[in-house]
């Protein structure tokens, strides 16, 4: 019994025609069914035996194809089966870390920043991105930048979870901090928030192709940098949706608990983890119980995970990083077919 999927290719096409490859047939062209946007979106419909499906846009010129770069694209069965894709053909199949430059606000306050752009992020500029802010940006994409030369592989995670069909493509902000206890805790961290709120942040959207809503606007960091997280994201909450605490010193700021318990709950995501024995596994475990007391719903809007054995330390919030990713950035059908549904045919 055949199953459908309905594919809409998003790409800024000037020469040649676009078309579809499937695993169904390598070497078949598929036809658009529709296309509109000034010829700047294709709709393809593709049938195979199996609940999902790999594809390929391409670029026809005469008898010269064209793929589009990096791995197959996924489309899985569900009850809408649509994937929107937005395909780059000239560009690397990886990502872009730019900088370092500084962002300086009105008060003459400047912290150094660089920014990880998705494969293609220049090349189809169509499409629009999600944003992650991590604070420790010196750990995040650079071995000679990072304590003790141990990076998270920030851009390594983004570019693999991009080639398994896992997340959205999502932009990545990484600050470095100027004094890192002063800009993570109380009452310095008020300003270091109000900085990336007010200005970094603005900074970006008007620079960059975001999604600049709350719901697609994250922020994360590990340890101090997981208790400014939450910090940020609870006080600016109409800014940033979604928060990533990785083994938080949560007991550097009791007056968190104590808001949260009087304030209930935000519209928020969160992540919490830790490793164990230590690694500040009972205050967050602490916190998680609070959040949850709230009304913050387990495994919808909030997300603990314990990692027995794992150390405190840049090499295991490396290899954890993946799991939030996932958490905030997780792809799912981005459009309801249309017709009769995505019943098998």
């Amino acid at each position: 019994m055949p199953f459908r999927f309905q594919i809409r290719v998003f790409y800024p096409l000037t020469d040649g025609r676009l078309l579809l490859r499937a695993d169904t047939d390598w070497d078949r062209d598929i036809e658009p069914v529709e296309e509109d946007g000034g010829g700047s979106v294709h709709r393809f419909e593709v049938r195979t035996g199996r609940p999902f499906a790999y594809f390929k846009p391409i670029i026809r010129r005469g008898d010269q194809v064209i793929w589009s770069a990096g791995k197959n694209y996924l489309a899985t069965f569900s009850a809408t089966a649509g994937r929107d894709v937005y395909p780059y053909f000239l560009s690397e199949p990886t990502g872009r870390v730019t900088g370092p430059f500084e962002v300086e606000n009105e008060a003459g306050t400047a912290y150094k920043v660089r920014i990880y752009e998705p494969p293609g992020y220049r090349e189809n500029t169509l499409k629009r991105y999600p944003v992650l802010y991590m604070h420790d940006g010196s750990n995040l994409f650079f071995p000679e930048e990072a304590f003790l030369g141990v990076e998270w592989e920030i851009d390594e995670t983004m570019d693999r979870l991009d080639a398994m069909n896992a997340i959205k493509l999502t932009l990545v902000v990484g600050i470095q901090a100027n004094e890192r206890d002063r800009d993570y805790t109380p009452p310095g961290c008020e300003a270091y928030c109000a900085y990336i709120a007010g200005r970094l942040k603005p900074w970006v959207d008007e620079r960059y192709r975001t999604l600049p809503d709350a719901k697609n606007t994250a922020v994360m960091g590990s340890s101090l940098g997981g208790l400014v997280s939450l910090e940020l994201a609870w006080n600016h909450s109409s800014v940033f949706g979604m928060a990533g605490c990785m083994s938080s010193t949560f007991q550097r700021d009791p007056g968190l608990f104590d808001r949260i318990l009087s304030e209930g709950k935000r519209p928020l995501k969160i992540y919490l983890d830790s490793g164990w024995p230590g690694d500040n596994y009972e205050v967050t475990r602490s916190m998680r119980d609070l959040l949850a007391s709230v009304g913050f719903e387990t495994g919808k809007e909030l997300l603990y995970l314990a990692f027995p054995g794992d150390p405190h330390n840049e090499h295991a919030w490396a290899t954890r990083a993946h799991i939030p990713f996932q958490f905030f950035f997780a792809r799912v059908p981005e459009f309801r077919a249309p017709g009769p549904g995505a019943r098998p045919a």
